[in-house]
């Protein structure tokens, strides 16, 4: 829920604030509907303050979550100007995300070309670490890293592939990495061929996909893209899980020319950034279908 005021002048929009958030406080107490507070001001949207303010009795968990939600969208220098509530058997907590861009600086997701290296930004296995962590199979000091990739956005990673010169890369969320693969493929009309060994992968993450511990979107995945993959004999079926894994917060796949792949990753390990060099775009192949060939 969104309060929304208009005020002409800032001092009286920080004693409307204050109102706002004491009236959003005695909504939330009442109703359980969290507020947000918008306000318009006579020289245009002014963003002031607290989407989903909760008072320290309510939810204490979820008040870290939007605490960090908020931190991230800081440091990504962007602005949240609104919110609502849904009530579930399961929490749920994300962000819808519309902004402008350059028409000359748009990143494009098909125009791969052979030859053209790929280079992958973090770590595979979230979707897999995820629901072990949740079924109680996994956790200690291991979740740290697992934790910290997920946290760290991709903003870096964007920049310094922008500087470098790359038009062509995406992001590796849901689909899994063969699935966004296989989008900027098609687009592109090209194949590519992954190397299973070069992919970097969260330690335990191939055990724990051994013991099953896989979630349905990740299996969703195989099941639909399976007919356009060939293995490779030796490719383990772990790693064939893995590579299919529904990523949260996953990295950039970055198609990159031959001549510019090392200054790229050079860059983006100096700038603490994890950088590795998993396959190549090839010219397409037979008609049978398949776009990517998996080896070890």
């Amino acid at each position: 829920m969104m309060l929304m005021a208009k005020t002409p002048a800032a001092s009286s929009a920080a004693r409307l604030v204050s109102a706002s958030r004491s009236l959003a406080d005695r909504i939330l107490s009442t109703t359980g509907i969290f507020c947000g507070i918008l306000i318009l001001r006579d020289d245009g949207w002014a963003v002031i303050v607290d989407v989903n303010r909760i008072q320290s009795e309510f939810f204490p968990l979820l008040q870290k979550i939007i605490k960090g939600g908020t931190d991230k969208m800081t440091e990504a220098g962007v602005s949240v100007v609104g919110g609502h509530t849904i009530r579930d058997k399961e929490p749920k907590f994300g962000y819808t995300v519309m902004g402008v861009v350059h028409p000359e600086k748009v990143l494009h997701n098909a125009k791969a070309r052979p030859g053209d290296s790929l280079v992958l930004t973090k770590k595979i296995g979230t979707g897999v670490l995820s629901t072990a962590l949740k079924a109680g199979k996994w956790g200690g000091g291991a979740v740290d890293e697992f934790t910290l990739s997920m946290a760290a956005l991709n903003k870096k990673a964007g920049e310094v592939m922008v500087e470098v010169g790359v038009d062509t890369a995406t992001d590796i969320s849901g689909f899994g990495l063969i699935g966004h693969l296989l989008e900027v493929l098609r687009a592109s009309d090209c194949n590519a061929q992954l190397c299973s060994s070069s992919v970097p992968f969260f330690n335990d993450a191939l055990e724990l996909a051994g013991a099953g511990m896989i979630p349905g979107g990740t299996k969703e995945n195989r099941k639909t893209f399976e007919p356009y993959v060939s293995w490779e004999h030796d490719v383990t079926e772990n790693e064939r899980v893995l590579l299919n894994d529904a990523q949260t917060s996953g990295g950039l796949l970055i198609f990159i020319p031959l001549a510019a792949r090392d200054r790229l990753i050079d860059i983006l390990q100096k700038e603490g950034v994890q950088a590795a060099h998993i396959g190549d775009v090839v010219a397409p192949g037979t008609k049978s279908g398949k776009r990517v060939l998996v080896f070890r």
